[in-house]
């Protein structure tokens, strides 16, 4: 006989960006199969508001009064909902963090006597600026009064432990579905790949440093570059890029992502920012080695000199020489292209996050119960 479910019923919430957000991202992809592996441990779940709740600037009260009005209006909202049909077991979380509270989930989980549980919640002592620092301090309270806290990063964990000692602390790995993964990548050429949106901020620079790097291979150098992605900065990366060279074909559907990875050879990302980033996942699952930076969240999902190539943060000759190096060594290109492939499926596959999100969400539930008993 199977084991019971964790929990019947999950309310997920995600103030950052829903999962049904109309601009794709890597938030909203991880929102997505989050939802779909909470419903693997055998829960029904639902998505409780898809209200917004982004602050970027850390002087804008007015902001913060309509968004604590918005907040209001969805607990009453919700909770006239849970007084006729019942709560559900559990309130579920994904990336509060100070720019994007969860103003609706601890005074409902209060209320009705339920868990509250955050995976991606981070803590920023360096951002307890304005009213940045009071959103933060809820964000403390709530991840403190946690039943768990699933942390996608070592540096995310530490973050948290640092800021809010004591708290129900539980790693788990980015995952991907891999069930429709392609045959791996054959790794014949010197096809260059990159997935990335086009916007302002961390991704522009990586692109900055995308096109330094590809200007610094040899004179003559035989490569091509597959850009998939689009955003408002789509022209100002194509003017940085050389004619002939690139190939830019917009945003794809995630088979059409897949498809084009099994084509490349090296999958490059400088990774400026990057939490972690979902693509160097898919590159490496389709057998692909990577070229980066060991920049942010870049090394919890790139095993340096053994799934890629990492080298120091803002190096653009570094970055240059890795991708020669990949491009020139064929040997070594597929060494790191099967390791990549296998340290995908045994550590961010989706069955074990499943097995993971069961076992912290038991211990959120029997922690609840201790309580009530």
């Amino acid at each position: 006989m199977p084991a019971a479910p964790p929990c019947r019923t999950i309310a997920f919430y995600a103030p950052l960006k829903a999962p049904d957000h109309p601009v794709a991202s890597g938030d909203r992809l991880m929102a997505r199969q989050l939802m779909a592996a909470l419903a693997a441990t055998g829960a029904e779940v639902g998505l409780a508001s898809s209200l917004r709740a982004f602050l970027p600037r850390s002087e804008d009260s007015a902001a913060l009064d309509r968004l604590e009005a918005e907040a209001e209006a969805e607990r009453a909202r919700i909770a006239a909902l849970w007084e006729r049909a019942g709560p559900p077991d559990l309130w579920f979380c994904y990336h509060p963090y100070y720019k994007a509270p969860d103003l609706i989930g601890p005074p409902l989980a209060a209320r009705f006597g339920l868990p509250w549980v955050s995976a991606e919640a981070s803590l920023s002592a360096r951002r307890n600026i304005g009213l940045w620092a009071e959103t933060q301090e809820r964000m403390r309270s709530a991840l403190l009064g946690a039943g768990m806290n699933f942390a996608l990063t070592a540096r995310d964990a530490a973050g948290l432990s640092a800021g809010a000692p004591g708290l129900a602390l539980m790693r788990l790995h980015p995952f991907l579905e891999l069930e429709a993964l392609p045959p791996p990548a054959p790794l014949a050429g010197r096809r260059i790949v990159t997935v990335a949106m086009m916007r302002a901020g961390d991704k522009m620079e990586s692109y900055r440093a995308l096109a330094q790097a590809l200007a610094e291979l040899p004179v003559g150098a035989d490569w091509a570059l597959t850009v998939v992605g689009d955003g408002p900065m789509r022209a100002e990366v194509e003017a940085l890029l050389p004619p002939g060279r690139v190939r830019f074909i917009g945003a794809l559907p995630p088979e059409g992502v897949r498809a084009e990875l099994a084509a490349a050879d090296v999958y490059l990302w400088p990774g400026c920012g990057e939490a972690y980033g979902l693509a160097y996942l898919e590159a490496q699952a389709a057998g692909l080695p990577v070229v980066g930076w060991a920049t942010a969240g870049v090394p919890e999902v790139v095993a340096a000199g053994e799934t890629g190539l990492l080298s120091p943060p803002g190096d653009v000759a570094a970055l240059a020489h890795d991708l020669a190096r990949l491009l020139d060594d064929s040997t070594l290109k597929r060494q790191m292209g099967a390791a990549a492939r296998a340290r995908v499926l045994a550590r961010h596959a989706r069955p074990r996050a499943v097995a993971d999100l069961a076992r912290g969400l038991a211990c959120a539930m029997k922690g609840k119960e201790n309580a009530d008993g």
